[in-house]
């Protein structure tokens, strides 16, 4: 499984907004020249982090974006299922009528259970302690 530009940016800037808000809204132009991805990309992103509730915005001439919820309470697993829609490595995991073998198959148990796995690695991951200050060498 490869994922996709919007789960591995989207992380990306929600850390980004928490490494340099300092309790001011974070501009997605301030975010782009940082992480070197378009404006026009991360704006999509933002509209998916907002309803997820991660993010929230401030109009205005010293507005952008700001974190909803502390950096500690923000897991990976959680923006990469709303990003992709999901985390199954196959459709078979979460419905058993997505193939007729299902209710047979000795393998959708491996997919199964890669699936959960990779699901509680990402929960167990915060921004926080992904942040670059937490990190050896800085960016």
């Amino acid at each position: 499984m490869k994922l996709s530009t919007r789960s591995r940016y989207g992380t990306r800037m929600l850390l980004d907004i928490a490494e340099n808000s300092n309790g001011r809204p974070v501009s997605v132009s301030e975010v782009s020249a940082r992480l070197g991805v378009s404006v026009k990309y991360l704006e999509q992103l933002i509209r998916p982090l907002k309803r997820g509730g991660y993010l929230a915005s401030v109009r205005g001439p010293k507005g952008g974006h700001m974190l909803t919820r502390r950096p500690e309470e923000i897991t990976v697993g959680e923006v990469v299922r709303l990003l992709e829609g999901g985390i199954n490595l196959t459709d078979c995991v979460t419905d058993g009528r997505a193939c007729s073998r299902s209710g047979k198959c000795s393998v959708r148990n491996v997919w199964v259970e890669a699936t959960a796995a990779m699901n509680r690695i990402l929960d167990s991951i915060t921004l926080s302690q992904i942040s670059y200050e937490n990190c050896d060498t800085k960016r």
